[in-house]
């Protein structure tokens, strides 16, 4: 009997060590927020078989997300991501985002580890969603940023390599500036397909990367400090 005592005790104290050092780390769920569809499912147009997706925190806090009806609302703070709770290889993505302050800065991640480094964000291939007041509040010396930051700018990060289609350095800018301001909705349709991605802004393909060094991972939404909302989040997984 003592033995087992000891025993618990021991595995305790082993756990409690692991949650501190961040290799075990609890589950928690956030949200369920938009659907997962089988595209064998569209094609037999057995959209009834949708599952909700699951968000699962990482790195922000329980009051940073909020289900309000058809909307997910973000506040931004802390800086941080929540990640879908299965990793995805080949999928379409449809998601409607709307910043709700000048120069509001957000994104998502596809193909992320979701372990946040020291910037509190995660690994991945990152689709930059950006308010169009962004490069005037970041105006320096005169000279505005390129507007390319706003439209679906794509570009890896946290050591994951690409290939962009229309470089800007080791990103890829959209070709064509089709988003709206703030409070109105943007929509992106992220094709994500063996290492490349073709990226569709308010109805029209401008962007896209290949030979993306990381295939597989979580979709991350991403709080980088400026209050944003998503609706109508589709994920059609391929094969």
């Amino acid at each position: 009997m003592a033995l087992k005592k000891e025993f618990v005790l021991v595995c305790l104290i082993i756990s409690a060590f692991l949650l501190e050092s961040g290799v075990l780390k609890a589950q928690v769920q956030v949200a369920t927020f938009g659907k997962n569809i089988n595209y064998e499912d569209v094609l037999s147009a057995k959209l009834k078989k949708a599952e909700p997706v699951k968000w699962v925190q990482v790195n922000t806090n329980a009051d940073t997300w909020k289900v309000d009806g058809k909307i997910l609302k973000c506040t931004g703070l802390p800086i941080g991501v929540i990640r879908s709770e299965k990793q995805y290889e080949n999928f379409i993505m449809h998601i409607e985002w709307s910043h709700q302050e000048a120069g509001g800065n957000s994104g998502t991640f596809v193909w992320s580890k979701a372990q946040p480094g020291e910037n509190r964000l995660p690994d991945g291939v990152e689709v930059q969603m950006l308010d169009l007041e962004w490069v005037k509040l970041n105006t320096r010396d005169g000279k505005e940023p390129p507007v390319a930051y706003v439209h679906g700018e794509l570009f890896g990060v946290g050591g994951v390599e690409i290939t962009p289609e229309n470089p800007r350095g080791k990103r890829s800018k959209s070709k064509e500036n089709r988003v709206l301001g703030k409070k109105k909705w943007n929509t992106y349709d992220v094709v994500c397909v063996d290492g490349n991605i073709k990226l569709s802004v308010n109805g029209k393909f401008v962007n896209g990367i290949t030979n993306s060094s990381q295939k597989r991972g979580y979709i991350c939404l991403e709080a980088e400090g400026a209050e944003i909302h998503f609706r109508n989040i589709q994920i059609i997984e391929l094969d």
